[in-house]
C-alpha cells in the first residue's frame, strides 16, 4: 500500500496544467448561447405565444394544450440548431442532487422512416419512475408514480446534446418530492406579503422578487491522491490523518495568485457556466490550502438555485478533465476552514429598487428600515426554523470552527445601525407624535445612507449578517441545496411581513397617521427582537453564556435541529402560507434523518476499514521492524541493549499502545453502530448514532495520527495531508 501512495504522489507531481480552448468571441457574446432565453424565445415563437410564456413567467398564468405545443416546436427546433438529440426534465430531488431521464427526440413512422418529435405534453409533464427517490414515507416503493412538471420561470438550456427541461417534482398524490415546487410557493408568498407592505410607500410597486448571491467554496485534490484515499473517496471528507506542520496560519494562500492547474481549471468550467447563462464574475484562493471559491451576480432566486446546482455539477466534470476530484464537503480536513455556500438575499422590486437599500429621503429610508427591521425580528421569532434549514451531517463539523458561524443562531447588524435602531425605540413617544419629533426622526433616519457608507464592519462569526444592501446568511452548507435555506428565509419573512401589515394597519384604524403607525410598530419590533442582536465573536465561550442567558437556542447537532421541522409551531407557519402540508414536513424529517444516519453509517464503516486493513496492519508491520532491530542489538551488544536500543524500546512502546487504543475504540464503535441499527425509529437511531458512534471518530482519529507521527514515512500506507494538500 506504501508504494500505491508514492506511485500516487508521483502522477500527482507529474502533472501539468491542461490547455484550455477559448472561445474566440469575447465573453459577451456566448453568455447564455445554450439557454432558451427570452431573446430566443422572441425569434422562435409566434408573437401571441411568447406573450403567453411571458404572462405565465410574469403573473403565473397557465398555457393551454396548443400553446404548449406551439413552445414545445419552438425549442425543439432551436434545439436542433445546436445538434441536440434528447430532451429530458431536469429537477431537484431530495438526494441532494439533481436527477434527469433523457428521451430521444427521434421517433419512427411508417415507411420506415423517422421524425425529431417533441410535443406540449412532452414538454409540460412527464411521468419518471419515482420508485427509488426519496419520499419519507409518502408511498410504498412499490408505487413508482411521480411527476415531473415545467417550472416556465427558469429557462430550458443544452448541456452536451441533451435539452433540459427544469421541473419540479411531485407525488402521485400531489405532495412536493423536491426543493424547487416548495421554494416557488415560498417566494410568491413573499411577493405578495412585501407588495403589500410596499403599497405604503409606492402605489407603482405591484410585485417583489427575491434576489440570491450564492458564493460556492469548494476545495481540489489530485485525482491520484483522491483514489489513494478510501476515507475522501466514500465520505468526501480525511476521516484520519495528522495535521501537517503548515496549514493555514500564515494566510498566505487567501487571495494568492491562483495555481496554473487550479486557474486552468476554473477557466474552463467559467466558460462553460457563462455559455449556461450562469453569470459567473469572481474567483480566488480561499483561506485553506487547496480551497477555491466562485461567485455569481445576483439573480432572481428560483433561477440562482439552479445555477448553483448547475454549477457544482460542471464543477465535478470539469475537475475530472484536469485530473482533479472537488470535494463539497463543509469540512474535509480537519483544522482548517470547512466550506460553505454563503446565501447573500435580498428584495427587489419591479420599479428597480432594492427594499434592504435606503433611498435618499427619509421616506425611502423608511421603507429600508420597515424591510430591514422586520427581517430582524423574522430571525428573532425563527430563529431554529432558520437552523433545521441548513443542519447536515456535513456542517455539523464545520459550524462554529474555523470562519464558520457557530450553530446559535443572530444577527449582525454593525455598531452604528444598532446605535441607530436603539435610539429609535427610544425616541418614539406612546401618545400623538409632535411636529418636533416628526422633525427630529426625519432627520435621524435621514442619515442612514451616511452610516451605511462609513459602516465597514463585518463579522465572519456571525451566521445571518447585514451587508450593506443585503443579508448574508454565511452558515449554509457548502454540498446543500440553497432552496432548503431560501425557503425557510422567505417563508418566516413573509410572515413577518404578514403581521406586521396587520398591525400597522390596526394603528391606523385607531388613529395614527400612516408613518406614526409604521414608526411605533417598528420600534415595538426592534424592542421585541433586540436579544437575536449581537456584534462581538462568535467564536468566543463567552458567547455560548450569553446566549443562553439570552434565551436563545445552541443546536449543535443535525438530529436535535431537524426536530424543529415536526414542531406544532413550523407546521402551523408552514401550513397557514400553503407551502407545506404536515405530510410534507413529516415526509422531509424522515428523509433528513435518514440522510443523517447513512451518512454517519458510510463514515463509520469506513473508518473502521481504513483501521483495521490499513493501519493496524502496518503498525504490527513496523513493529515487527523494531523488534528485528531490538533483537539484533541485544545479539551484538548483550547486557548494554537495553541502554543502547532505549529508544527503539519507547517507540515500539508508544506503537503498542497506540495499537491496542486504536483497536479498542473500532471494537467499541463497532458494537454501538450494532446496537443503532437494530433500532427501528428514525429519530431514535439518529440520536444513537450521533451521540455514541460518532463519538468514537475522533478516538480512533487520534490513535491512527499519533501512529502515522510514529511510524516509517515509507511504510504509511495512505498519502498525507501534507501531500495532499500542497500538491499543486
Amino acid at each position: 500500500m506504501a508504494t500505491f501512495r508514492f506511485h500516487a504522489l508521483a502522477d500527482a507531481l507529474s502533472r501539468t496544467p491542461k490547455h484550455v480552448e477559448f472561445p474566440s468571441d469575447r465573453a459577451s457574446n456566448y453568455y447564455a448561447v445554450n439557454v432558451f432565453t427570452q431573446e430566443k424565445m422572441r425569434e422562435y415563437l409566434p408573437s401571441e405565444a411568447y406573450k403567453s410564456v411571458m404572462d405565465a413567467i410574469n403573473h403565473g398564468t397557465q398555457l393551454d394544450r396548443q400553446l404548449s405545443n406551439q413552445v414545445a416546436s419552438s425549442m425543439k427546433d432551436w434545439a436542433l440548431t445546436k445538434q441536440v438529440t434528447h430532451y429530458t426534465h431536469w429537477f431537484q430531488p431530495l438526494t441532494g442532487a439533481t436527477a434527469e431521464k433523457h428521451d430521444a427526440f427521434f421517433s419512427p413512422i411508417s415507411g420506415g422512416r423517422a421524425i425529431e418529435k417533441f410535443d406540449g405534453d412532452n414538454l409540460v409533464q412527464q411521468e419518471p419512475d419515482a420508485s427509488s427517490f426519496p419520499n419519507g414515507g409518502i408511498r410504498n416503493t412499490f408505487e413508482a408514480r411521480g411527476y415531473t412538471a415545467w417550472d416556465p420561470t427558469s429557462p430550458a438550456f443544452i448541456i452536451g446534446k441533451t435539452l433540459c427541461i427544469p421541473t419540479i417534482f411531485i407525488a402521485y398524490t400531489g405532495e412536493a418530492l423536491d426543493y424547487k415546487m416548495p421554494l416557488l410557493k415560498a417566494l410568491n408568498v413573499m411577493d405578495k406579503a412585501a407588495t403589500d407592505v410596499c403599497q405604503y410607500f409606492d402605489k407603482d410597486i405591484t410585485k417583489v422578487n427575491t434576489s440570491l448571491g450564492w458564493e460556492q467554496e469548494y476545495f481540489l485534490i489530485d485525482k491520484a491522491l483522491f483514489n489513494a484515499r478510501p476515507d475522501i473517496m466514500m465520505t468526501g471528507r480525511a476521516l484520519v490523518g495528522h495535521n501537517p506542520a503548515k496549514g493555514q496560519q500564515l494566510d498566505d494562500h487567501y487571495f494568492g495568485s491562483i495555481p496554473e492547474r487550479a486557474s486552468a481549471f476554473m477557466r474552463e468550467y467559467e466558460i462553460e457556466a457563462l455559455k449556461l447563462g450562469i453569470p459567473v464574475t469572481t474567483r480566488h484562493n480561499e483561506v485553506a490550502p487547496n480551497q477555491f471559491e466562485c461567485a455569481p451576480m445576483f439573480e432572481e432566486a428560483n433561477l440562482a438555485n439552479d445555477h448553483n446546482l448547475l454549477l457544482m455539477d460542471l464543477l465535478e466534470k470539469i475537475a475530472r478533465k484536469h485530473d482533479f476530484r472537488i470535494l463539497l464537503h463543509e469540512k474535509p480536513f480537519p483544522s482548517l476552514n470547512g466550506s460553505g455556500k454563503h446565501n447573500n438575499w435580498s428584495l427587489g422590486t419591479n420599479t428597480g429598487v432594492n427594499l434592504l437599500a435606503p433611498g435618499k429621503n427619509p421616506k425611502t429610508n423608511l421603507r429600508f428600515l420597515t424591510f430591514f427591521v422586520n427581517t430582524i425580528k423574522a430571525i428573532h421569532d425563527n430563529a431554529d426554523i432558520l437552523r433545521s434549514s441548513i443542519a447536515s451531517a456535513g456542517n455539523d463539523h464545520r459550524l462554529g470552527a474555523n470562519e464558520a458561524p457557530p450553530a446559535i443562531i443572530s444577527v449582525f447588524i454593525g455598531s452604528q445601525l444598532t446605535q441607530m435602531l436603539d435610539n429609535l425605540e427610544k425616541s418614539i413617544k406612546a401618545g400623538k407624535m409632535t411636529p418636533e419629533d416628526k422633525t427630529e426622526l426625519k432627520l435621524s433616519i435621514g442619515k442612514i445612507p451616511q452610516i451605511l457608507l462609513d459602516n465597514t464592519d463585518r463579522n465572519r462569526t456571525s451566521p445571518f449578517a447585514f451587508t450593506g444592501n443585503k443579508f448574508e446568511f454565511r452558515a449554509v452548507g457548502s454540498s446543500a441545496n440553497c432552496g432548503s435555506a431560501m425557503i425557510a428565509l422567505n417563508v418566516i419573512v413573509a410572515k413577518q411581513l404578514q403581521d406586521f401589515k396587520i398591525a400597522v394597519d390596526s394603528r391606523i384604524e385607531k388613529g395614527d397617521k400612516k408613518d406614526e403607525a409604521i414608526l411605533k410598530e417598528l420600534q415595538k419590533l426592534i424592542k421585541d427582537s433586540k436579544k437575536i442582536r449581537f456584534e462581538g465573536n462568535g467564536y468566543g465561550d463567552e458567547w455560548v453564556k450569553e446566549a443562553e442567558k439570552r434565551g436563545l437556542s445552541n443546536l449543535k447537532d443535525t438530529p436535535r435541529a431537524l426536530k424543529v421541522m415536526v414542531d406544532k409551531k413550523t407546521k402551523d407557519l408552514f401550513n397557514e402560507l400553503g407551502v407545506f402540508t404536515n405530510v410534507e414536513l413529516d415526509a422531509r424529517y424522515e428523509i433528513e434523518l435518514e440522510n443523517y444516519i447513512l451518512k454517519l453509517q458510510i463514515e463509520s464503516r469506513t473508518l473502521g476499514d481504513i483501521a483495521q486493513n490499513h493501519i493496524i496492519p502496518t503498525a504490527i508491520k513496523y513493529q515487527n521492524v523494531i523488534l528485528k532491530n531490538i533483537k539484533g542489538m541485544n545479539e551484538v551488544m548483550g547486557t548494554d541493549a537495553k541502554i543502547m536500543a532505549s529508544t527503539q524500546y519507547e517507540i515500539l512502546k508508544k506503537t503498542s499502545e497506540h495499537l491496542n487504543k486504536l483497536k479498542e475504540s473500532c471494537d467499541i464503535m463497532l458494537e454501538e453502530r450494532k446496537k443503532a441499527n437494530k433500532l427501528t425509529n428514525s429519530e431514535e437511531k439518529s440520536l444513537a448514532y450521533c451521540d455514541k458512534v460518532k463519538p468514537h471518530f475522533s478516538e480512533i482519529k487520534y490513535h491512527s495520527d499519533k501512529l502515522e507521527l510514529l511510524i516509517d514515512d515509507e511504510l504509511w500506507p495512505l498519502p498525507k495531508l501534507r501531500e495532499i494538500l500542497f500538491t499543486k
